[in-house]
Order: C-alpha cells, then sequence, then structure tokens
C-alpha cells in the first residue's frame, strides 16, 4: 500500500486533521505488522491556540512541533499514558495533529498481548477508543518520539478509502477547558457512526 508521503503532512493542520481520517497507521515491530484505520483525529494550529503545548513557546518537551512536518510528537500523560501526534506544516511553525482513536485492522492479537478477547459483536471499541488505549496497542511509547513517520518503524498509508464531507462530524476539542476563546474550537473530527470513537 502506498506510504504517505512528507508532502501530506506540510499542509494546514485542520486540513491534515480531516484528511488523516481513514488513513491507516501502520507499527511494525521486529517482522510483525500492526495496523488500524484512523476514525478521530484532533488538531493543535500554532503558538495561538491556547490549548497547544506549543502556545507556552519551545521547550525540550515541545521541540518536535517546531520541527519539519511528518515526524512524531509523543508525549506521557498522567504519568501513564502516551499520545501520539503527527507534526504538520512548516518548520519553526508549532503545529500537530493528536491522533485519538483507530478502528484495528492488522495484528488484533499482538496489539492485546496475552490479554483474552471476548469475541462479541463488537469487542474491541474499548481497546484502542482514546489516544492512550491506541498508543498501548501498537507499543508507541517515548522511544518513538521525532520518528520520522515517512520511514519503516511508525507510518501512515492510503489504502484507497474515500471520506465524504458529509461522512466527518466536527466537534470541541477534549479536555482543554483551560484554553480560554480555544476551549471550543470544533478542531475534533471523527467518522460518523464509528463504534471505536472516544467520545461522541
Amino acid at each position: 500500500m502506498p506510504k504517505i508521503k512528507r508532502s501530506f503532512y506540510n499542509q494546514k493542520t485542520l486540513k491534515v486533521a480531516k484528511l488523516l481520517l481513514g488513513k491507516f497507521l501502520i507499527r511494525k515491530i521486529g517482522k510483525k505488522i500492526i495496523a488500524g484505520k484512523i476514525v478521530e483525529t484532533e488538531a493543535y494550529a500554532g503558538p495561538e491556540d491556547l490549548a497547544s503545548h506549543a502556545s507556552r513557546g519551545k521547550t525540550p518537551r515541545t521541540a518536535p512541533m517546531f520541527g519539519p512536518p511528518g515526524f512524531a510528537y509523543i508525549y506521557l500523560v498522567y504519568g501513564m499514558n502516551y499520545c501520539f501526534n503527527i507534526v504538520t506544516e512548516g518548520n519553526d511553525y508549532p503545529a500537530a495533529v493528536l491522533i485519538r482513536a483507530l478502528e484495528p485492522a492488522e495484528g488484533v492479537k499482538s496489539m492485546f498481548g496475552r490479554r483474552s478477547l471476548v469475541y462479541t459483536p463488537d469487542p474491541l471499541p474499548i481497546l484502542t477508543n482514546g489516544p492512550g488505549k491506541l498508543c498501548q496497542a501498537l507499543s508507541i511509547d517515548k522511544t518513538l518520539n521525532r520518528v520520522d513517520l515517512t520511514g519503516g518503524t511508525l507510518w501512515l498509508e492510503d489504502r484507497g478509502i474515500k471520506i465524504k464531507l458529509s461522512e466527518i462530524v466536527a466537534k470541541k476539542r477534549i479536555g482543554v477547558d483551560y484554553a480560554g476563546k480555544y476551549k471550543n474550537k470544533p478542531w475534533r473530527f471523527y467518522l460518523k457512526g464509528s463504534i471505536y470513537v472516544s467520545k461522541k
């Protein structure tokens, strides 16, 4: 399947956040491939966006957001959950898209290790319906911070799924009540009807 090129990420962040819906996030561990379809994203656009880490300036933690597009920005929240973001737009303009939820596609047993899965009509949403959960499922942690997403460890693919604008729901972001006038920006996007979305 065609790997997404860096030029895709070098676009306006809100546009990329929508275009990422229906694309596939791929994680390679040795010879093992784990993959999921992106069904929910959240945009963080520029230094004025008070919900963004970048609004506090460039620090060792936020430095990846100020770098070139198409790289990973990964951080730890609450001392236990990793969040995977894709850096967007150009050098020195801090912006990124948080991947919030996936629909499992390949390597499902690998995603959850020895945890037993009870196969009911919809057993998987509780396992990848959030940024921390999907990072755990794909073994994404701080060691992948700044990794090149056009490389061979963690990347995205376009598998030809066409998403219509009518299929995309725009809502306010989650957990950013501190962000003043930016707290209600409808910059979280998800696929209508997906059972894998973290919050409707």
